[in-house]
C-alpha cells in the first residue's frame, strides 16, 4: 500500500496556490484529505498539541487516511527530558491510535547526532519510551548508514527513512533500505546552496524537482514496496506548494508502475 502526501499542510503560502483563495483555514485539512491519503504531521516537532486537536484531525479525514507524526524536538534534538516528553507525546497520539489512523512516529535526528555508543543507547531508550508504537528514524549524518545500524533496526522492527536531499558530503545518499514492515521516503529537495547557509528554515526546502529527478526514485520505491507492508512517501519541499507538485508527480509515476 502506498501512502502519499506532504510534510505539513497548514502553510500560509499555500493559500491560493494549493488551497482555494478564501477557503477558511479550518477547512484546509479536509480539502487536503480529499486528494491525498496521508499526512506527515510536523507541527508536533515544535510543540505538543492538545489531545483534542488530534482527535479533531482524525475526525476531519476520511476512512483510510493515515498520519505520520513527527517526534518533538525535545525527543530528537535536545534530548534532555528523558522519558517525560515521550510519555506526553505518546499520550497525545491516543486519538490517532484509537481511530487506526496512526501510521508511525517519525524521529528525525540532526546532523550533529553522530554514530557513537552513547547515541546508539539513546535510540534504544527511544524505542522503549515509545511504548511499542511503530517507529521510523531519519538520520542526517551518513555515518549511521552501516550494516550494524541496519541490522539493529531490523531486529527491533524500526523503519529506516530513505531521503532525497542535496548530494553533499556526509549527508545520506539516496539509498533504498527497508528495515521494518514500513517503507519510508522523504523528498527534501536538492537546494545545496541553502542547505547549510540560510536565513529562514524554509529556504533549505525551496526546490522544484524535475521529472527526471523524481523518476530516479521509481525503481527504488518499487523495491521498497516489495519488502514493506506499507510505503510512505512524503514531499518536504514545501515552499509555495512545491511539495504538492512533487508528490502528484511521484504518485502518477507509481500509478503507472502498478498498472
Amino acid at each position: 500500500m502506498f501512502y502519499c502526501g506532504t510534510c505539513g499542510f497548514s502553510y500560509d503560502d499555500w493559500a491560493g496556490v494549493f488551497f482555494p483563495k478564501g477557503l477558511p483555514k479550518k477547512e484546509w485539512l479536509g480539502y487536503y484529505a480529499r486528494e491525498f491519503n496521508a499526512l506527515e504531521l510536523n507541527s508536533t516537532y515544535y510543540a505538543l498539541p492538545r489531545i483534542s486537536v488530534l482527535a479533531s484531525m482524525a475526525e476531519r479525514t476520511g476512512e483510510g487516511f493515515i498520519f505520520s507524526v513527527k517526534a518533538n524536538q525535545e525527543m530528537t534534538h535536545m534530548r534532555q527530558r528523558g522519558s517525560d516528553v515521550f510519555k506526553a507525546f505518546v499520550n497525545i497520539l491516543q486519538p490517532l491510535v484509537d481511530s487506526r489512523k496512526l501510521g508511525c512516529v517519525l524521529a528525525q535526528f540532526p546532523y550533529s547526532f553522530g554514530f557513537n555508543p552513547e547515541n546508539q543507547d539513546y535510540l534504544k531508550r527511544c524505542r522503549d519510551w515509545l511504548a511499542g508504537l511503530p517507529l521510523v528514524i531519519e538520520f542526517r549524518n551518513a555515518a549511521w548508514l552501516n550494516q550494524q545500524t541496519l541490522d539493529w533496526m531490523k531486529s527491533d522492527n524500526i523503519g529506516f527513512c530513505c531521503v532525497d536531499e542535496p548530494r553533499l558530503p556526509k549527508l545520506l545518499p539516496p539509498v533504498a533500505e527497508v528495515t521494518s514492515d514500513i517503507g519510508y521516503v522523504r523528498f527534501h529537495g536538492r537546494n545545496a546552496a541553502k542547505w547549510w547557509q540560510h536565513n529562514e528554515a524554509w529556504e533549505r526546502y525551496d526546490y522544484t524537482y524535475s521529472r527526471e529527478e523524481l523518476e530516479e526514485w521509481v525503481p527504488k520505491i518499487s523495491r521498497i514496496s516489495k519488502t514493506a507492508r506499507d510505503t510512505f512517501i512524503f514531499a518536504n519541499n514545501h515552499w509555495r506548494g512545491q511539495a504538492v507538485d512533487t508528490i502528484r508527480q511521484v504518485r502518477s509515476m507509481l500509478d503507472q508502475l502498478v498498472l
